[in-house]
Parts: C-alpha cells; sequence; structure tokens
C-alpha cells in the first residue's frame, strides 16, 4: 500500500464543497485542463461520475484513461482519492 501523500491527507481533511477539480489527489495540470474542457471542473462533478460508476475504481481509471488522456498512475490515484474521501465522507 502506498503512503499517504500530503495531497491526498489535504483532500481528505474537510467536505469537498467548491474545490476545482485540480485538488483531486492524482490530477496533474495537464489532466485537469483535459477535465475542466469537457465540463468536470469542480471535484464534485468528477466524484459524481465516480458514483454513477457505482465506486468502481478500474471502471473510473479506463474512463480517465481512455477519455481524458490520464496516465496510470493518475488514474489510480484519482480512484483511490474518490473512494477514501467517500469512505470519510459518505
Amino acid at each position: 500500500m502506498e503512503p499517504v501523500s500530503p495531497r491526498l491527507r489535504a483532500f481528505l481533511s474537510e467536505p469537498m464543497g467548491e474545490k476545482d477539480v485540480c485538488w483531486v489527489d492524482g490530477i496533474s495540470r495537464e489532466l485537469a485542463v483535459n477535465l475542466v474542457t469537457k465540463g468536470f471542473s469542480k471535484a464534485y462533478v468528477l466524484l459524481g461520475q465516480f458514483l454513477l460508476m457505482h465506486k468502481d475504481e478500474e471502471e473510473f481509471q479506463k474512463w480517465l484513461i481512455c477519455c481524458f488522456g490520464a496516465s496510470e498512475c493518475e488514474a489510480r490515484r484519482s480512484a483511490t482519492c474518490l473512494k477514501e474521501w467517500c469512505t470519510c465522507f459518505l
């Protein structure tokens, strides 16, 4: 298991609110631009997609890679971040 990154710890430290998508752990600047361009400007919008996929991390990762050009590492870290946020706040 990977150690918790400072960025993940910060994201999990409080409710999501109106945070931009770039706050999600694993979302690089380039990936954030791709997401915003297609309407995923807020972290809660990305979370909504994760929930629509029934919190299926593998499906979510494939979606990020195929639709937005995420690397495997970015996709994995983003899915983990949203899963952990759900565990803490839902």
